[in-house]
């Protein structure tokens, strides 16, 4: 018998940062006033799931409204592996003054895969966290429905993992706040197990 385990990863309400600072794990809270953001995106959750946050407040906060918005009450649990980049000694200064220290701007995130921010970590080490988390959680939870309310560099990791994609091509992928990725990792009679991709990016 085959068993899939299904993922609804949803990257947190957008956060609230007036300094326009770089804030990586700096635990900034979301704005969540406008309750009818959730509601379409709560339809489409399972009633019975797990639900994981990160450390950070902004995706408790997120997951707190979108129950609230489906009309449910669940547990959440704190899984540390699904936590935003580090961008180290960059968290809490201007974009624009890293920007303008960096000898390139990266297209679609800070900087490329490989460099290590000071004191912080790659988006390939971030790659390196998530995916054994990915896979362990999945065999814990086998054939159960997950909400995981995550980060856009946790959500890109995630589907690098499931579609072996390079860290630096996963970068090119769009997680917008508040947006639904689906990934399946599905678990046949014979051999390995596999990951299936559903929507990604889904926003109402």
């Amino acid at each position: 018998m085959t068993d899939t385990t299904r993922w609804w990863f949803i990257r947190h309400a957008p956060v609230i940062n007036t300094d326009g600072v770089i804030y990586g794990q700096l635990d900034l809270a979301a704005d969540i006033a406008d309750q009818s953001l959730f509601t379409p995106l709560a339809r489409r959750l399972p009633a019975e799931a797990h639900w994981f946050v990160t450390p950070l407040q902004r995706t408790r906060q997120t997951a707190r409204a979108l129950q609230q918005a489906a009309g449910i009450e669940r547990t959440v649990e704190v899984e540390p592996a699904f936590i935003e980049q580090s961008f180290g000694a960059w968290q809490g200064r201007p974009r624009a003054d890293v920007y303008a220290e960096l000898p390139a701007r990266h297209p679609f995130w800070l900087t490329t895969a490989d460099s290590r921010p000071p004191d912080g970590e790659s988006f390939t080490e971030v790659v390196q966290r998530v995916g054994p988390a990915l896979d362990m959680l999945s065999d814990i939870h086998r054939g159960r429905d997950i909400v995981c309310i995550a980060h856009g560099g946790s959500i890109r990791a995630s589907v690098a993992r499931a579609l072996g994609l390079t860290p630096e091509a996963a970068l090119r992928l769009s997680v917008d706040t508040v947006s639904l990725t689906r990934i399946d990792r599905i678990m046949p009679d014979h051999g390995p197990p596999t990951y299936r991709m559903g929507p990604l990016n889904w926003t109402p």
